[in-house]
């Protein structure tokens, strides 16, 4: 049992500091965060892409994080399963459940490993990760494999926002296309981004759609400008 109130806080300064601004009943474990209620305002656009009652459904959470998401999902019945290779957001997720009751399988796993856990989730979220990620082709093609249902999907991306037609092949003399800035892309970060050396690969949005597609994956809605949300690619 959590204790109450100045105990609580102090549990929640101890695993400090967050990155999901989560209310664990009364104390809010980011109120200062410098994204403001960025997890809030995201969690408005992809809410409808998920049943009210989830009552038998699985879900994957993909770099889980303190597992706001993860206890969204839980609310509405939904089996949840949270991973994160960190493993100081893992502790915070694992305190954040057991302070709301929440029964969520929390593992510490990379996204290239997901074919360890060996079965299909009826809906897995894969947002905030992909940029981070060395290889990013090879995560995304592991996690496309895992999708019963949905996925949803997030990946930072810079560069033009506009999307030309391409030719499913082109001559090796073709050298014009690579200068056109709507053709896919992804910009490569040799040190760091935003003070962030883990941001490594980063697409404009027709490399973005073209690397979903490639994994298997048809887009079914772009929510916002980032956020997609796909499903298996049966065809």
């Amino acid at each position: 049992m959590i204790a109450p109130s100045a105990d609580l806080a102090q549990r929640v300064r101890d695993l400090g500091p967050w990155f999901h601004d989560l209310e664990l009943r009364g104390v809010r474990t980011a109120p200062e965060h410098p994204l403001g209620n960025f997890l809030r305002d995201l969690w408005r656009q992809v809410e409808p892409a998920f049943p009210e009652d989830m009552t038998g459904k699985t879900v994957l959470d993909i770099g889980c994080n303190a597992g706001f998401y993860s206890l969204q999902l839980h609310a509405r019945g939904a089996r949840v399963t949270g991973i994160d290779h960190n493993a100081h957001y893992l502790a915070q997720a694992r305190f954040s459940a057991e302070v709301l009751g929440a029964d969520i399988e929390y593992r510490q796993m990379d996204a290239y490993d997901v074919d360890q856990l060996g079965r299909q989730f009826d809906y897995v979220l894969f947002m905030g990760v992909l940029y981070h990620l060395r290889y990013p082709l090879l995560a995304l093609d592991r996690v496309a494999a895992l999708v019963g249902e949905r996925l949803v999907f997030q990946s930072m991306q810079r560069g033009s926002k506009h999307i030309v037609h391409t030719e499913p092949d082109y001559p090796i003399t073709a050298n014009s296309i690579f200068e056109d800035p709507r053709f896919p892309a992804l910009y490569f970060l040799e040190h760091s981004y935003a003070g962030d050396s883990t941001n490594w690969w980063v697409p404009n949005r027709a490399a973005m759609e073209a690397m979903l597609r490639s994994a298997g994956l048809r887009i079914d809605a772009r929510v916002e400008e980032e956020v997609y949300l796909c499903s298996p690619n049966t065809r």
